[in-house]
């Protein structure tokens, strides 16, 4: 029997092939498994329906996070309120979640966040990827978006010297150079949330309100136009000096001794969220615009 191929049915086949080869090719001796090159050739195949509505308006947004985040985003409704305003917000959590879309559907793949790694030491080590086109690591995946907001997740908050602080104070200086070459995106930082009062202690505590009073401060931001920070920290913490629970979870956002903040604090604060993003979004979108 005669079988004839389309052109097009021959283009899938050499691209994938071009594809899969390219995949074990970055990969190759770095430990990572089958399914971590798929993640790659998958968001190559969907790089255009990711980047597609890039026109420089600052409309595609994408928010690296884990579990507090994700809870943030269903019980505050961050995605309908950013759709509704005519944006298209992508989140990322664990890689297992997979990057999912506007829409809230999972993509079928992950942007490959080495060791999940969400700590400052983390987001150091994405940001210091090189670059590519195409979305061949978890850098250039996010950079296909043009607003890239990154959040630590609780565990973080558990700042125990500080030694440790300044560690962290010295990732997030890293992070600005890169941010600082890419004018083209709008950066938001979303401080750590505290933990709660049976995970923490006083020092620990005042050691994560100094890292989250610094990420927002004129000593970090000024100078650097495209990056912003949204304070979750602020909003969730005790901010009475004399309570026992100061910088700490805050009593009505908590649940026993669970550090994740509950459904009411992912209620008022998703909006907050949304509204500062959008007015950042706007304010940098102008001033882009009128240089």
């Amino acid at each position: 029997m005669n079988y004839k191929i389309s052109r097009r049915q021959l283009r899938f086949i050499i691209g994938s092939v071009l594809l899969t080869g390219l995949g074990l090719l970055l990969l190759r001796g770095r430990g990572l498994g089958l399914w971590r090159i798929l993640d790659v050739i998958q968001a190559v195949l969907d790089h255009p329906a990711v980047s597609q509505d890039n026109h420089g308006d600052y409309t595609n947004i994408v928010f690296l996070h884990h579990s507090v985040g994700h809870n943030l985003i269903e019980a505050g409704e961050v995605r309908t309120a950013f759709t509704t305003e005519g944006y298209d917000f992508w989140d990322h959590g664990y890689n297992w979640h997979e990057l999912r879309g506007p829409d809230g559907q999972q993509r079928g793949y992950s942007y490959n966040i080495p060791n999940d790694n969400t700590n400052p030491s983390g987001f150091a080590q994405i940001f210091a990827q090189k670059l590519h086109t195409l979305p061949l690591n978890a850098f250039s995946g996010l950079m296909q978006h043009e607003v890239i907001a990154f959040k630590s997740c609780f565990p973080v908050s558990n700042i125990t010297s500080n030694e440790q602080l300044k560690h962290y104070q010295s990732d997030y200086l890293e992070l600005r150079n890169v941010m600082d070459e890419h004018r083209d995106k709008l950066f938001i930082i979303v401080t750590p949330p505290p933990l709660n009062p049976a995970g923490t202690d006083v020092a620990a505590a005042t050691r994560v309100r100094t890292f989250a009073e610094w990420l927002k401060s004129t000593e970090y931001l000024d100078g650097h136009p495209n990056i912003v920070t949204f304070d979750l920290f602020g909003y969730l913490a005790e901010d009475d000096p004399t309570a026992l629970d100061f910088n700490m979870l805050r009593q009505n956002y908590r649940e026993g001794k669970d550090s994740h903040p509950n459904r009411l604090a992912n209620k008022e604060i998703g909006p907050i969220f949304v509204e500062f993003s959008i007015e950042a979004i706007e304010r940098y979108r102008d001033e882009s615009f009128s240089e």
